[in-house]
């Protein structure tokens, strides 16, 4: 079973997403990066949704990418390029272009990916021994340049470094220190919490509220003192230089065999 990610509507018009990928801690594959896409438009279309309300299956978040299928697209650089620029940003671009207003519940793993679509929601709560991370420097690869960018803006730089150049984890408190957590609660009350905060937002006027999202992605755009920044960042993801290069290294290859091989890589 690759996985699947599910929607389903609850009271007052929040719309619930879970990802489930049981045995993997909800690892996202190929097929659930293109259901979240779908989902995402879909919850954009629907002038009844008044707030998503984001978890996990099984008492994890999302643990990153499921690395089992990599083998078989990872080390060709057209194969790789389309992963991360049409499944992986097509999934997190509908996210961010989601004018409805979304709550993360965070339990257990958020790595990698689970950080990425995390880095997407407006308010995230987690529990108290929620961890956080994107540890794929032991796997040889970096992070693609959007999804870099976009977690660099959520989590600041400093931690996005630490993250990617440490292979650094981060407990929930630390998280809410560096200021990418709204809140932290106890593991046993976060659900309760989440749901909480999505009815809250739902009793509020959608329209406002899908105004705000909209100022707020306004707010974010490049202006023309970091127009350059934006304009590196573009010429990278648009192949000067091509970030998907290393699709064929001894390092990518050995990161990711020695991951399957349960095994310390060696670099």
């Amino acid at each position: 079973m690759s996985g699947e990610v599910l929607m389903k509507t609850g009271e007052r018009g929040v719309v619930h997403v879970t990802l489930r990928h049981t045995g993997r801690l909800n690892a996202m594959s190929r097929p659930m990066w293109r259901q979240l896409c779908s989902i995402f438009e879909s919850i954009q279309r629907n002038v009844e949704a008044r707030c998503v309300l984001i978890e996990g299956d099984g008492g994890a978040f999302c643990a990153g990418g499921d690395i089992s299928e990599y083998p078989g697209f990872r080390f060709d650089a057209a194969a790789l390029r389309d992963f991360h620029e049409n499944d992986v940003w097509g999934g997190l671009s509908a996210m961010l272009a989601c004018d409805v207003p979304i709550v993360a519940s965070i339990s257990g793993a958020c790595m990698g990916a689970g950080v990425e679509m995390a880095s997407c929601c407006d308010i995230r709560i987690a529990g108290n021994t929620a961890r956080f991370g994107a540890p794929i420097a032991k796997l040889g690869f970096p992070m693609a340049p959007r999804e870099a960018q976009l977690v660099a803006g959520a989590v600041g730089e400093v931690t996005a470094r630490q993250m990617l150049l440490e292979a650094a984890t981060f407990a929930a408190p630390d998280m809410l220190a560096r200021g990418f957590l709204s809140r932290v609660v106890a593991d046993d009350m976060v659900a309760t919490e989440a749901l909480g905060s999505a009815l809250r937002v739902a009793t509020l006027a959608p329209q406002a509220a899908r105004m705000n999202k909209q100022t707020f992605r306004m707010l974010k755009m490049p202006s023309a003192r970091s127009s350059k920044e934006f304009s590196a960042i573009e010429s990278i993801v648009n192949g000067t230089p091509d970030p998907y290069a290393y699709a064929d290294s001894a390092e990518h290859r050995e990161g990711i065999a020695a991951f399957l091989d349960k095994r310390p890589p060696t670099f």
